[in-house]
């Protein structure tokens, strides 16, 4: 299943040589064409590149015919860009088949495509987080990646934290939502994109969120930003996916992220779920930013699915 890989660093630059040389091993072990992007291990300051450069990456990707249009890294940069990108042309890209394919800052790339064309991308792994890790790369990340690009992926499943609260609008522990549009990302990125043109106007979607880095109290403010422009109590469902590396202190008197999740639950009458399997973690699933999709719960069990979308 040799597919064409193109390469590009709309973001941060790259730091972390080897690993983006170890990604760049595996995905050609793996069989695939590898075009790495003429920028991509530019820098200027903390970006991969100047805007221009940057800029003129992500529409060199998009003219590339790859199958796949895969970040090498997130970090920051891409909301700089977003009154400059292309979009129609990316979504012609997109329409003859090159699934663009990351995370984290990325999230602000994908929310704005969807904002400006309705196309679809991909949230999923990038190069040197996932595929240059040092050792071996995470088997349902791979699974998944794989599934994207031989046509295969439907769907994703996962379990529900013990103890969760029945669903509103559950009957005897089984509750569905079809015909959502699957939106979101990182938290923080979706956070800065109120009030802009690059917030998609979904309503009645299943909205994913995720975030590295982060105390509990700075998601509950993100959070409360999303609430309080009628974001989150306007959507079918509101998935949580993974919250990692932050520290509580001894002030937080146990404040914890659970305290947040609670806390979100009494302020809207949408179903909250935990426990997606993305974020900045090795175990990620590859979703689809933009597609219709059917979400249940059964249980402890909760079932998303796109099977329409290749």
């Amino acid at each position: 299943m040799k597919k064409h890989i193109y390469i590009f660093s709309p973001s941060s630059a790259v730091r972390d040589k080897a690993s983006f040389r170890r990604g760049l091993a595996r995905l050609r072990a793996l069989g695939h064409e590898v075009e790495v992007d003429e920028a991509a291990l530019r820098s200027h300051m903390r970006f991969a590149g100047d805007d221009d450069t940057r800029l003129a990456a992500i529409h060199r990707a998009a003219a590339s015919g790859a199958d796949v249009a895969l970040i090498s890294r997130g970090g920051y940069g891409l909301t700089r860009l977003l009154p400059a990108i292309q979009y129609k042309a990316v979504a012609r890209s997109v329409a003859r088949g090159t699934r663009f394919v990351g995370l984290s800052d990325f999230t602000a790339f994908q929310n704005a495509l969807l904002a400006r064309t309705g196309a679809v991308s991909w949230a999923g792994p990038a190069l040197g987080e996932d595929f240059g890790v040092d050792g071996t790369p995470d088997d349902i990340m791979e699974a998944c990646f794989d599934d994207l690009l031989g046509g295969q992926g439907e769907g994703t499943g996962w379990q529900l934290p013990r103890n969760s609260p029945p669903l509103p609008g559950s009957r005897d522990g089984v509750w569905q939502a079809r015909d959502a549009v699957l939106w979101g990302g990182n938290l923080a990125i979706m956070a800065s994109l109120v009030g802009t043109p690059w917030l998609p106007a979904v309503k009645k979607g299943v909205l994913f969120l995720e975030d590295v880095n982060e105390h509990p109290f700075r998601i509950e403010r993100m959070l409360t930003q999303l609430l309080h422009a009628g974001v989150l109590g306007a959507q079918k469902a509101i998935v949580l996916g993974q919250f990692t590396n932050y520290k509580l202190v001894p002030h937080d008197r146990g404040y914890k992220l659970a305290t947040v999740v609670d806390w979100l639950r009494t302020r809207i009458k949408v179903p909250v779920l935990q426990n997606l399997p993305f974020g900045h973690v090795a175990t990620k699933v590859v979703l689809p930013v933009g597609a219709k999709i059917s979400l249940a719960v059964e249980g402890r069990d909760a079932f998303l699915l796109w099977g329409h979308q290749h």
